[in-house]
């Protein structure tokens, strides 16, 4: 299951039987998913210009998932004594499709994508997963995230591109998008002109840049594996995937690159908008 994931550097992890669950009674899912998140994508002047948040190449990614009704759902369990509602608590999910099983009933998978959150979001999702499934709403829960070698090479991959676009100066860093703040500017240009091991352009913009936006505070690999091999959300199904550094492109023909930095910076925000009206299910 998810071999042609594996085999094009994704990371797949399975857990309280997730992977036996999938193949017995939704065996549509994973040829699903594998064709949406094989065609993701994400040009590096996007991270560069987005400022390390959400990629358009994410929220491709969700429009994908949209596209074949996986749907953003709020749901509401409600509890009633004798037919008086007293108290509710909602989870909304991002992405959530019902399946027609086998037996001819329906069941439900939910998923949620954390390119570049704050890590605490991963207890959010694993406890809204348990949660959701104790209650009978969700067969499994899926987690998307940074995989680790998308997170480990964040570095690498942001002087790859300082390189191959010659970047000579701050000044030339605002073509590509990106305009570091006075508190930015000033702590690359300090590790470049103070007076012992003075860093070069590059490894100063590099190392900040990637400290602030993708830092080990994110929502990555090890910190979602942490946090379940700790048993964070059991006893639910999960399936965990990890984006590799694959999916990042280099290279964009220049008549493209301005529409690229364009939509990163949110240009196009009408656009970005991947979710319309929130469907409530109520429990």
């Amino acid at each position: 299951m998810f071999d042609k994931l594996k085999a094009a550097g994704f990371q797949v992890e399975f857990h309280s039987h997730a992977q036996a669950i999938l193949a017995g009674d939704f065996p549509q899912v994973a040829p699903e998913l594998e064709e949406v998140l094989l065609g993701a994508t994400i040009p590096i002047e996007e991270i560069i210009a987005g400022g390390g948040g959400e990629a358009k190449g994410t929220q491709r990614l969700r429009r994908g998932l949209q596209a074949r009704q996986w749907a953003t759902v709020t749901f509401t369990v409600e509890k009633r004594i004798n037919g008086v509602p007293r108290e509710a608590v909602s989870h909304k999910m991002d992405h959530v499709k019902a399946f027609t099983l086998p037996s001819g009933s329906q069941a439900t998978i939910a998923m949620e994508i954390e390119w570049n959150n704050k890590d605490p979001f991963y207890d959010r999702d694993l406890e809204n997963f348990k949660r959701l499934h104790a209650d009978g709403a969700i067969s499994v829960g899926i987690i998307v995230t940074r995989g680790r070698s998308l997170h480990d090479n964040m570095r690498e991959m942001v002087g790859r591109f300082f390189d191959e676009r010659q970047i000579a100066s701050l000044a030339d860093l605002e073509r590509w998008g990106y305009n570091p703040t006075a508190a930015q500017r000033k702590a690359i240009l300090t590790r470049t002109e103070r007076a012992k091991d003075p860093l070069s352009l590059r490894e100063a913009f590099t190392g900040k840049f990637v400290a602030d936006k993708f830092g080990e505070a994110t929502t990555h690999w090890r910190k979602l594996e942490d946090r379940v091999h700790r048993g964070v959300g059991n006893p639910c199904p999960l399936v965990l995937i990890g984006l590799p550094d694959s999916i990042v492109t280099f290279g964009e023909r220049e008549d493209q690159l301005q529409g690229i930095i364009a939509r990163a910076q949110g240009e196009d925000a009408a656009e970005a908008g991947y979710s319309a009206a929130t469907p409530t299910l109520l429990l």
